[in-house]
């Protein structure tokens, strides 16, 4: 591969061509024929992706993909609905291509056991699915036991939203609620947690949302970090599109949060006194999906350690681990690293079942942030398996440059929705 600009890498790795070649073999259907079950646990970006591609490779292999809900509903531009741009079907999307057009079965159930011995993953109806190869795309979720007084019933008050869904729709509606000159406070977790920047552009949409319709309004940022992705460009954009209105607290100053009165609507700083707030949204920090931690394949941090090569978790043989429930660092836990970690796992299945030897795989990912409708940003990578694991190939991606014009601006955001479209086509079309 020949020297990769950020510019050309952002505007192509959305594309399905950019994204199928980084798997190292032309698509589709180019496999020699492949037997074998395979299923897929959760129809995410990594899920749904992989199930798509093993189809792709080689439409020999039997896959079925369990995904509880009928519809997934994407954390990608959730933050767009709390800004008022859009609405929860614009992030809303079905399985029904997956199924029609690629063969894939679809089965919305829970699965709620996985017998790595017998090779079966038992589901919430009682029925069980043997397979010869696994793949756990569990997503996220969230350590209620970590911040005291923050727990499952809490969320229904102080909102995550963290899971798009009705939790959007929670938070959504509070701050339609809240008068103006209200405080919002946005509680971000420590690292490592699902996409690095979701939360300052889930600030700047907010600070959009009210400068329209609540402009004496103002939001608090209490970080259980001392610095965040994109930094210097979300306040910069702070600055120009909201001044005065966002104001973010870092660990060094405090900011970290160690207990919330969900009766009172405070939250408590490491020090200093209880911050009360109109709209609480609390972040609170993460773990690999509860099935990943069942079936055994997480590590006592909470996540999956995995052969970074092929995705097969190092805990359990024939058992492969993507998405943000997995260690695959310096990916960031975001949809687009999901699909791409997806379609290299997909190759390595196929691979295997084949007899074939897997190619070099190359990673990408790619994430835009939002400060406001017209003002986009964005980081992009490309990664590369090295001796020590995925690295960071040196010279591809890289982030928006700080102090570009407001055409650069405007354009970014426009790729933004194109980006977005792209790959959930991509994932679910």
């Amino acid at each position: 591969m020949g020297k990769t600009t950020r510019r050309n890498f952002v505007l192509s790795v959305g594309a399905l061509g950019a994204a199928t070649s980084t798997l190292g073999w032309p698509v589709p259907g180019h496999a020699k024929a492949a037997g074998g079950r395979v299923v897929v646990i959760g129809g995410g970006f990594g899920g749904a992706s992989c199930a798509k591609y093993l189809r792709r490779l080689s439409s020999d292999i039997d896959v079925t993909l369990v995904e509880r809900d009928s519809k997934f509903m994407t954390c990608p531009f959730s933050n767009a609905v709390l800004g008022g741009m859009y609405d929860m079907d614009f992030i809303t999307h079905g399985y029904d291509a997956l199924r029609e057009k690629y063969g894939v079965k679809v089965v919305h159930d829970s699965a709620v056991d996985i017998d790595a011995g017998a090779k079966k993953v038992r589901l919430g109806g009682g029925s069980s699915l043997p397979y010869d190869r696994l793949v756990v795309s569990p997503g996220i979720d969230l350590r209620w036991d970590a911040i005291e007084g923050y727990d499952e019933a809490a969320s229904a008050t102080m909102p995550h939203a963290w899971k798009a869904g009705e939790q959007t729709m929670i938070l959504r509606r509070q701050l339609e609620a809240m008068p103006d000159g209200g405080v919002v406070i946005i509680a971000p977790p420590g690292n490592p947690f699902r996409c690095p920047p979701g939360p300052y552009e889930r600030a700047s949409l907010i600070a959009h949302y009210l400068k329209k319709n609540k402009p004496r309004s103002k939001i608090l940022i209490f970080d259980a970090k001392p610095k965040f992705s994109k930094q210097p460009l979300f306040e910069q954009g702070w600055e120009a599109l909201y001044p005065g209105m966002i104001e973010w607290i870092s660990e060094t100053d405090g900011g970290a949060i160690d207990g919330v009165d969900v009766k009172a609507m405070t939250v408590n700083p490491t020090f200093g006194d209880p911050q009360k707030g109109d709209v609480i949204n609390v972040i609170p920090p993460q773990k690999a999906g509860t099935i990943a931690e069942v079936a055994g394949l997480t590590d006592d941090n909470g996540w999956c350690p995995v052969n970074q090569r092929t995705f097969e978790s190092k805990l359990q043989k024939d058992v492969h681990v993507i998405g943000d429930a997995s260690i695959a660092t310096p990916m960031p836990k975001s949809g687009f690293a999901a699909s791409s970690q997806g379609k290299v796992c997909a190759t390595a299945i196929v691979a295997s079942l084949t007899g074939q030897e897997m190619p070099d795989p190359s990673y990408v990912n790619t994430c835009y942030s939002l400060v406001g409708p017209d003002y986009g940003i964005s980081v992009a990578a490309v990664y590369r398996l090295g001796d020590a694991g995925i690295a960071a190939v040196p010279g591809a991606g890289g982030v928006s440059p700080k102090d570009a014009g407001d055409e650069f601006r405007v354009a970014e955001s426009r790729y933004a929705v194109g980006w977005y479209q792209s790959i959930t086509s991509d994932t679910w079309g």
